[in-house]
């Protein structure tokens, strides 16, 4: 512990959650912890080299998420998103996102857009860094960041919330076969047409967006997984 904290300084017990609750999240992207699979804080604690409190925290964290659930007396299950589910949360992000695309682009200023232009490239630049925390986060803030601009805050917790749930695995699969930057560099496409004011060329090209990403996803499940290695606190989250 001496030596982890003489590497990465821990100010305090909280920064320290949260330096775990982000090495969990990389473990899930990159399909080192399993769905379905039980974990206990002691024996993600002995992977980290750490103590077992701030992985509790992590996992609880991690938790009001929706990416784990707490199992008595045990520990933390992974919690599993069917292909029914991952279909269904796809179809109710299409009904959301697709029309609004087109909204926005007939609404939203010129000034407002570009404000989302650094964020679109970020998605790419991770994409071609293999940062994959780095590529969901702008991703995020992307999505989000459009439907904000239709005013309606509603629609941008929705989405938050299916996002959340949707979280899919092998993502670091699809980013070593380079599979990641086409899907990138679609939202620069999507920003470039709205900036043109074509409302139907950017409804068009979210709904390809969204249909491109699932079968991604759906590919990556579908290939044997590596056995899990060993954790490890302060690694960085890409996948080569």
């Amino acid at each position: 512990m001496d030596a982890l904290q003489q590497r990465n300084p821990i100010t305090a017990q909280e920064r320290l959650r949260d330096q775990v609750a982000h090495a969990l999240r990389a473990a899930l992207i990159a399909g080192e912890l399993r769905p379905g699979t039980v974990y206990s804080a002691p024996g993600l604690a002995a992977d980290f080299g750490v103590s077992a409190t701030p992985v509790r925290e992590a996992m609880l964290d991690l938790a009001r998420e929706g990416l784990v659930e707490p199992v008595r007396n045990k520990g933390f299950r992974i919690t599993e998103v069917s292909e029914r589910d991952l279909d269904q949360y796809t179809e109710i992000r299409a009904l959301i996102e697709v029309p609004m695309a087109g909204r926005v682009a007939g609404t939203a200023t010129r000034e407002q857009l570009e404000e989302l232009r650094p964020v679109a490239q970020e998605i790419v630049d991770a994409a071609r860094k293999h940062d994959l925390i780095g590529y969901l986060e702008a991703d995020r803030r992307f999505h989000l960041g459009l439907l904000g601009l239709t005013g309606n805050h509603r629609l941008v917790d929705v989405v938050g919330d299916l996002r959340k749930r949707s979280r899919l695995y092998g993502l670091n699969r699809l980013d070593e076969r380079d599979e990641l930057l086409p899907s990138a560099e679609e939202h620069l496409e999507l920003l470039d047409l709205m900036l043109d004011g074509d409302a139907e060329g950017a409804e068009a090209c979210m709904a390809r967006h969204l249909g491109h990403v699932r079968s991604l996803w759906a590919r990556a499940r579908d290939e044997p997984v590596e056995p899990r290695p060993r954790l490890r606190l302060g690694a960085p989250a890409t996948a080569r």
